[in-house]
């Protein structure tokens, strides 16, 4: 598994597995041992998606050790402040069956609240609890505005990015402060299977139009979150190390903004 690099010295898997409305506890336990055998170290789960416990349940039986896996959390909306974040965070480390979290994110901005979660996101990376801090569906205004004020800044934005959606000023702002971006809904919640570019530029290469897709994250630098119950296409997500786009192929992609 490919890795990239935070700004605070730390990597994270290139792709990741989401889990969100994945809630039936059987469907949590055959995607998840599905993405982990196919490669998958990286899950990422939220206390809103109400999978959490479930989760914790099936890393907790995996041979795949725990430092392997690279677990992705967020705070709510109405979780946040300083003293509900740091109570949220107790909660999910329960739900998970963990001590620590690789990645805890705010999963939106709330006026008037997200700089004091972020204060509260500090200490606990402080502690040693949480590894990596960031946050999740911030705009340009709100990493601004959270920058002023923060001591640490965020590794991560996972925002919602595809080919129809490709967030350009965004993503460059997030570039220049060194913010890896994530892609929530990577294949617009499979919108792009039917695409005809992405299907012809994936007959050369014996691949998929989200294949395809996938692959021009990467490229882009993007880390993608796809989710899937399907193991077979949990598997095909993650078989994308083994071709190349070129120019021409990523140009005709961006043709799709």
């Amino acid at each position: 598994m490919e890795r990239y690099n935070l700004n605070n010295g730390n990597t994270i898997p290139c792709i990741g597995f989401g889990t969100y409305k994945i809630t039936n506890p059987n469907d949590v336990e055959t995607s998840v041992v599905a993405a982990l055998e196919a490669g998958y170290r990286l899950i990422d789960t939220a206390s809103i998606y109400d999978n959490e416990a479930e989760i914790g349940k099936v890393v907790k039986n995996q041979k795949v050790k725990r430092e392997e896996i690279f677990i992705t959390s967020k705070v709510w909306n109405s979780e946040q402040g300083y003293d509900n974040t740091l109570r949220a965070f107790e909660q999910s480390l329960k739900n998970l069956q963990t001590d620590y979290l690789d990645m805890y994110l705010i999963h939106w901005a709330v006026v008037d609240k997200f700089k004091e979660t972020w204060r509260a996101f500090e200490y606990l990376y402080e502690q040693k609890v949480v590894k990596n801090i960031g946050v999740s569906n911030f705009q340009i205004s709100h990493l601004e505005a959270l920058m002023l004020k923060a001591n640490i800044p965020p590794v991560v934005n996972q925002i919602e990015l595809h080919p129809y959606f490709s967030q350009k000023e965004l993503r460059e702002f997030c570039k220049k402060h060194d913010i890896l971006v994530e892609s929530w809904s990577p294949i617009a919640k499979s919108g792009v299977t039917n695409e005809e570019i992405l299907i012809k530029i994936g007959e050369k290469y014996n691949k998929s139009a989200v294949q395809v897709t996938l692959r021009w994250h990467i490229q882009n630098g993007l880390l993608p979150i796809p989710k899937s119950v399907n193991p077979e296409r949990i598997r095909q997500s993650i078989d994308i190390f083994d071709f190349q786009l070129d120019e021409d192929d990523m140009t005709y992609i961006d043709y799709l903004d």
